[in-house]
């Protein structure tokens, strides 16, 4: 499509959470040091919630390629699981191989001998929980008590939860306080400036190889973190939209239209979009009842 055109060697907005396209914005960079912290330091539990499409994910897999030279790391990406489920999922994770018809008192006991067989290797082991809000009640008792294993200076398992805020809502219930109070590091993600959107924007294409330093100029930027309200998966599907249309044009460079075009055609940036512009009328026709009515009044 338009690779060749822009002289890209990658798709620089795609959805897929890649690496390689990272890009130590103060909200992310500021996450990462919590968790490299509080994951060297053993600490039980750490949270990081944030709103949809705000870089969890990405943030999430960086975490993985930092700790997996020296630490066995368990990724859960999917939460619809009951406590059994999830137990296997663990299992699976730490390399155990259990009976299919191995009950869940078994597994619990697998997963706490291989715990302690890392322990032993000096491994660190860290269980990673992505969209961790989705996780029901008695999920998130079973983590719990998974972590209970330690020794006499540290726990045997580090658990990381990312989730939406939801989790924090989900985490406030006493049903959950011992896990609450189990939570020693928490961050949460803020959506972008507006000078960050126009760095995440250039660095995004000059990853991907592009030299054209004014395919997209700095009001096309501020215009995209406006409409996206600078959260990064909205930043990321109108700049690839604008470029299909600059791309079909034969154009080298981002115009006003195609960002107006592709807010229209992407529904969370014109809903915003319209609200928006029913609170700017709903203000324009206060103003002028209030003059008409001080002009009635004289």
């Amino acid at each position: 499509m338009y690779l060749t055109h822009f002289g890209m060697s990658e798709w620089p907005f795609s959805l897929t959470p890649n690496t390689d396209f990272y890009c130590a914005l103060k909200p992310h960079h500021e996450a990462m040091e919590v968790l490299v912290t509080a994951l060297n330091m053993g600490e039980g539990f750490i949270k990081v919630t944030g709103e949809v499409g705000t870089g969890k994910t990405l943030l999430c897999r960086k975490v993985l390629e930092h700790f997996t030279d020296y630490a066995t790391v368990a990724y859960i990406a999917n939460s619809y699981l009951n406590p059994n489920e999830l137990r296997w999922a663990i299992a699976k994770e730490l390399q155990i191989n259990v009976d299919e018809r191995a009950g869940q008192q078994v597994i619990s006991q697998l997963i706490q001998d291989r715990l302690l067989e890392l322990n032993q290797q000096q491994q660190q082991v860290v269980l990673i929980i992505d969209e961790a809000q989705c996780l029901s009640w008695d999920a998130l008792e079973a983590v719990r008590l998974i972590t209970n294993l330690e020794t006499n200076s540290k726990k045997l398992l580090q658990v990381v939860l990312f989730g939406q805020p939801e989790l924090d809502e989900k985490l406030s219930n006493k049903k959950v306080r011992q896990l609450r109070q189990r939570i020693s590091f928490s961050y949460q993600l803020r959506a972008m400036t507006k000078s960050e959107v126009v760095h995440y924007i250039h660095h995004r294409l000059s990853v991907s190889g592009v030299s054209n330093s004014h395919l997209f100029g700095k009001n096309i930027c501020l215009a995209i973190a406006k409409a996206s309200r600078g959260i990064p998966r909205l930043v990321n599907i109108l700049c690839h939209k604008v470029l299909l249309q600059s791309f079909g044009e034969g154009k080298n460079r981002v115009e006003h239209k195609h960002v107006n075009n592709a807010i229209k055609d992407t529904e969370d940036c014109e809903r915003q979009r319209t609200a928006m512009l029913y609170v700017g009328t709903a203000v324009t026709l206060a103003a002028v009842a209030i003059v008409s009515f001080w002009r009635w009044s004289l």
